[in-house]
């Protein structure tokens, strides 16, 4: 179902964030349990320990991890006010996130949401502090100990300039546990991180292709509080964190702090701020430190840009060369108001959540027509248009989740994308031929191994339909979409209706009219009936499978008993667990349809059909499921190939009509719900 909530532009400090230890106390309750038994805290969920480090190496020196008071004699939290300068990188890997923070710093209302100020080495003291991070629509309070890794009594990690302020630390700590480990906090965007820190919507900009009004866009962005980072492309693993000759370093992640225009000469100049959160190694090019432009500019003006600087990784550079030496510019906005308008814009939210599962709804990209429909899809409904003018601003964001805590297992950021098309009329679930003969109306720039994508779209008022997928078929992950409209949207969820149109069959004809099929059936079937002229499950399983055989269209190594008892338990329906003939050929119809199904759907004639078409095959028999009940029947009854034999697929089909025929048979008022006790679950449960 989707969740739907509304972004005002503010930060969100009044949702609760939800508490994450294991024991699900908060950090105030475990902070006063050890205060009251004056021990300091000690973290099970993230130990002190070579596993919350590394996941896929030892670790290469000898680690000692020491607490604050051990390190210096008066730790603070905070010194003075937590700002830019508070960030050194450390041993790891993990430039993106510093830069993030940096950003941070100059965002204060959302700092005190991430780092809150209830803590100090004050008599409150216990060895415990907290962070709140937002993931996946929710934000989250993460608690850590205050247990850090060092060397010979220095911090190897993400720390301060100064020697006795803590908080950039810890809060690395904190985002570390809540993805696993600080490896798996090497490598990553920027974006990501600033996202979890705000809720809020990132866009990408290419400098080289960016619009004229850049500089105006990322003006108007950091008034208005977003977060911005930059980065050098690298063509190869080579040059990453490569020193130019300019003293800029190649795929490396900077944090934007600044944006000014000065008179320069008599002429008007552009000037930014780029912060290296190395803590050193700067620009060394015009209006870098102590370079000969900033003589000729207002004295005033001077001091107040400038502001001491000193070689501490901060620097001033003209726009055109950032553009000349950068290639990409991540903006974070709060909101995700138009940053090209001056009028601050409240965007309507829908949100869902959903997964893509191989064999049932991870059809990949477009490039795989036979599977791509079977993506989830979701419908929007454009009604309204801007104020200005008579188009629909839609924002679309696609985020992948918990990749980052799942590299230990192997896994890594899937390449994902998605497209838009004009929405069909009256479809629950968009099927093949639509996309084969119809474009995308808007789409992702490209497909990207990028924990999120989001792409501005400007939009006439219509339908439309979004269908989010990753590049390849068969590739499984869990994602998150947000929808941002300017004037309120409807949303919804494709293919989430649950039907059965299961009409009752004709009743079976009378001996004397029986077909010369009807009658070779009943000679085999009173050949194995004994004297009460019914069958029990394994002589159904022998008729069957006799019966089958002699059909060569159908490839198959026989039903499984299992199978035969699913069929006896939808025929039987005087419970006696026989099957009459009667009953046999009333079901001997409905085989013959789900047999031609099948065949339909068996199109090289293998013995098997694909399981992403069990949603076409069930609609077909009458049975229409959800993308949740579909993705678990494809698991339980899908191959390693994700192929159906008859078996399976008959298991299937059997099951599922006794489920919604018992179903109906209870709900007497047609409402969609029944009430059952303990016994009558178990007595259906085991009947099916």
């Amino acid at each position: 179902m989707p969740l739907h909530s509304t972004l005002s532009g503010r930060t969100s400090s009044s949702v609760k964030a939800l508490d994450t230890q294991y024991d699900g106390k908060s950090f105030k309750q475990l902070r006063q349990e050890c205060l009251e038994r004056g021990v300091l805290f000690e973290d099970p969920d993230f130990p002190a320990a070579d596993s919350s480090l590394f996941y896929s190496q030892s670790v290469p020196v000898n680690i000692e991890w020491k607490r604050p008071k051990e390190i210096c004699p008066n730790p603070k939290f905070i010194v003075g006010a937590a700002d830019r300068t508070d960030i050194c990188q450390g041993q790891l890997g993990d430039c993106w996130l510093l830069a993030a923070i940096a950003s941070l710093t100059l965002k204060k209302d959302v700092l005190t949401r991430v780092v809150p100020h209830d803590q100090e080495f004050d008599h409150t003291y216990a060895g415990i502090f907290h962070f709140q991070f937002w993931q996946h629509n929710k934000w989250l309070d993460i608690v850590v100990d205050d247990r850090l890794p060092s060397v010979r009594n220095q911090l190897i990690m993400l720390h301060s300039a100064s020697n006795n302020e803590f908080w950039s630390g810890l809060l690395e700590k904190a985002y570390a546990k809540l993805h696993g480990s600080y490896e798996s906090l090497k490598g990553g965007s920027t974006m990501e991180a600033m996202e979890d820190f705000t809720g809020g919507v990132g866009e990408i900009y290419e400098t080289k292709k960016a619009p004229d009004n850049l500089f105006s866009i990322m003006k108007k962005a950091l008034d208005r509080g977003s977060m911005m980072g930059c980065s050098i492309d690298i063509s190869s693993s080579a040059e990453s964190e490569a020193k130019t000759t300019t003293g800029l370093v190649k795929g490396h992640a900077y944090s934007i702090t600044g944006l000014e225009r000065v008179n320069y000469r008599g002429k008007p100049v552009q000037l930014i701020r780029i912060r290296n959160p190395w803590g050193q190694v700067e620009w060394n090019g015009p209006w870098s430190d102590n370079s000969r432009e900033w003589g000729y500019i207002d004295k005033a003006e001077k001091s107040r840009i400038l502001q001491n600087s000193t070689d501490d990784g901060e620097f001033w550079m003209e726009f055109e060369d950032f553009k000349k030496n950068y290639d990409k510019v991540e903006i974070c906005n709060m909101t995700p108001d138009d940053l090209t308008d001056s009028t601050k814009r409240h965007w309507e939210v829908n949100l869902f959540e959903g997964s893509w599962i191989r064999g049932s709804t991870a059809g990949g990209c477009r490039n795989y027509i036979d599977t791509f429909w079977t993506n989830p899809q979701f419908k929007v409904k454009l009604e309204d248009a801007d104020d200005e003018d008579d188009m629909c601003s839609l924002v679309v964001a696609l985020m992948q989740k918990n990749r980052r805590r799942m590299r230990k297992e192997g896994l890594d950021l899937e390449t994902i994308g998605f497209a838009m098309y004009k929405a069909p009329t009256n479809e629950d679930q968009t099927a093949k031929d639509y996309f084969r003969y119809n474009s995308s109306t808007a789409r992702s720039r490209t497909y990207i191994n990028m924990r999120e994508v989001s792409e501005r779209f400007t939009l006439p008022p219509g339908d439309y339909l979004l269908v989010p997928t990753t590049f390849q078929p068969h590739h499984e992950a869990d994602f998150l979409i947000r929808m941002f409209t300017e004037k309120k949207a409807e949303a919804l969820e494709m293919g989430s209706n649950i039907d059965a149109d299961l009409p009752d069959p004709p009743p079976p004809s009378l001996p004397e009219e029986e077909s010369e099929e009807e009658k070779f059936l009943r000679k085999l079937f009173d050949q194995l009936a004994g004297d009460d002229s019914a069958i029990s499950v394994r002589e159904l399983q022998q008729m069957l499978n006799g019966v089958l055989s002699r059909r060569k269209e159908i490839e198959f190594e026989g039903l499984t008993l299992s199978t035969c008892h699913s069929i006896i338990n939808l025929m039987d329906v005087d419970d006696s667990g026989m099957m009459e003939f009667q009953e046999f050929k009333v079901f001997w119809e409905k085989m013959k349809k789900w047999i031609m199904l099948f065949l339909s759907f068996d199109t090289d004639r293998s013995g098997k059909m694909s399981s992403y078409e069990l949603r076409s095959a069930l609609k077909a028999a009458g049975i229409q499921l959800n993308n949740e009940l579909l993705q678990l029947i494809c698991l339980r009854f899908a191959d390693a190939n994700y192929n159906l034999d008859f078996d399976s697929y008959l298991t299937c089909i059997v099951r599922l009509e006794n489920m919604f025929r018992t179903f109906q048979a209870m709900d007497k008022y047609k409402k969609g719900r029944v009430n059952i006790n303990m016994l009558q679950f178990l007595l259906l449960s085991m009947n099916v």
